[in-house]
């Protein structure tokens, strides 16, 4: 690989690490203000409150952008220190493996709370 595409490789890692980040800090803050203003006294008033359009497509978003942090820290550590090189594959593939089961987990238990 050629120096520039090593240079555009970590910096495209670096952006979307970066995006992710301030994706879940944004809709962090965003569900701290909503969950602090709605009285939230029981069942009806949380599933009301979730199955908002916009705060199901912003949950849905949070999601997606916590599996793209995590697989980019994570790719970075393994690639920085495992060695040998050779079971870096391993290494990613395990990595990949775990991340899509627990996006895959969080999914299928929002839209399991969201048909109940």
């Amino acid at each position: 690989m050629a120096n520039g595409d090593r240079l555009l490789g970590g910096l495209r890692a670096w952006t979307w690490q970066r995006a992710s980040a301030l994706y879940l800090l944004g809709f962090g803050l965003v569900l701290a203000i909503r969950l602090a203003t709605t009285p939230l006294h029981d069942y009806a008033h949380w599933r009301a409150f979730w199955s908002a359009p916009l705060l199901t497509a912003g949950t849905l978003l949070a999601v997606v952008s916590l599996g793209i942090h995590a697989w980019v820290g994570g790719r970075d550590v393994i690639l920085d220190y495992v060695r040998p090189r050779s079971a870096r594959p391993i290494a990613l593939a395990l990595l990949a493996l775990l991340i899509g089961l627990a996006v895959t987990r969080i999914l299928l238990a929002l839209l399991g709370a969201a048909q109940a």
